[in-house]
């Protein structure tokens, strides 16, 4: 609770809105696509669990197949929680300020609350870097994914010019895991995902895509080898429905802001791999990524 009180003290994101509800009879959780749904469900399940023992209510888990579905969901009301991306979080914001308030966020295990979007080939490709790929098919996770879309096209377009003439084709894979699988698969000769590129690459790094793909054993990382890296990433923001009464508010930032210390292994799924904590965020930490969708969006 320590953080809880800090951030409540400094800022006034968490505030409840005049129209707050005043109580609650079940809550909804949206996952993000990046896994097949079944994964998302499986690796989500003990938060479940733990929200529901917290808030005393049924607690669903909701897998839509885009980006899109989770970001529909908490702008109309259907989803209460999430853990977005920034530029899926940049999204609802510019269709409703009011929509949600942002909680927190992972930091990884040297101190850093950032990722990468990593570009990535088969080792038996031959291709070893982005210009290496000029020419062959690439592949893009899903058009409100930040590493999967936003970033990496932006930086690959200013460096290399129109992506559907760098590339013989451009794809939306659907998702991180699609896109990884499908470059282990051959059906991309490279795409991008997201990492938070620390440890070693042959356990997809410490935490990200590439490291739920590894402990699925979708993909042998010792296969594929990283031909790109974008700058650093401001990592995503969990969320909650900001007409959600205030104390059922305050229980969910509880249990995530303790979840490391109290139950590592949820933490472990929930963050995709190995994390040092989850940490108090604010809304001006994704101007930037605002700013970046504004702009691809031309508002």
């Amino acid at each position: 609770m320590k953080k809880l009180f800090a951030v409540l003290a400094a800022t006034t994101t968490l505030a409840a809105p005049a129209n707050a509800q005043d109580a609650i009879t079940g809550f909804n959780i949206g996952i993000l696509g990046g896994e097949n749904a079944q994964d998302r469900l499986t690796s989500t399940e003990c938060l479940r669990v733990a929200v529901e023992k917290e808030l005393g209510v049924p607690v669903k888990l909701f897998t839509p197949a885009d980006y899109d579905g989770v970001i529909q969901g908490l702008l109309g009301g259907t989803l209460d929680y999430a853990w977005l991306g920034a530029s899926a979080y940049a999204k609802i914001y510019l269709t409703d300020p009011e929509a949600v308030d942002v909680m927190l966020t992972k930091q990884n295990l040297d101190g850093s609350t950032g990722y990468y979007s990593i570009g990535f080939a088969r080792k038996d490709s031959g291709i070893t870097s982005m210009e290496d790929a000029k020419g062959k098919s690439f592949a893009f996770a899903d058009p409100n994914s930040t590493s999967g879309y936003l970033v990496p096209a932006a930086e690959l377009s200013a460096k290399y010019g129109k992506l559907e003439n760098y590339f013989s084709e451009v794809k939306m894979s659907g998702g991180h895991e699609q896109t990884i699988v499908g470059v282990s698969n051959g059906d991309f000769a490279a795409g991008v995902s997201w990492a938070d590129g620390l440890g070693n690459w042959e356990d997809g790094y410490n935490s990200g895509a590439f490291r739920k793909a590894a402990d699925a054993g979708l993909v042998d990382m010792n296969n594929l080898v990283e031909i790109w890296r974008s700058k650093l990433i401001p990592e995503g923001p969990l969320v909650v429905r900001r007409a959600l009464p205030q104390d059922v508010k305050d229980k969910i930032y509880s249990l995530m802001d303790t979840m490391w210390a109290t139950d590592k292994a949820c933490a472990y799924n929930v963050a995709a791999g190995d994390a040092k904590d989850f940490v108090p965020v604010r809304h001006e930490d994704y101007q930037g990524i605002i700013d970046a969708r504004k702009l691809q969006e031309g508002m």
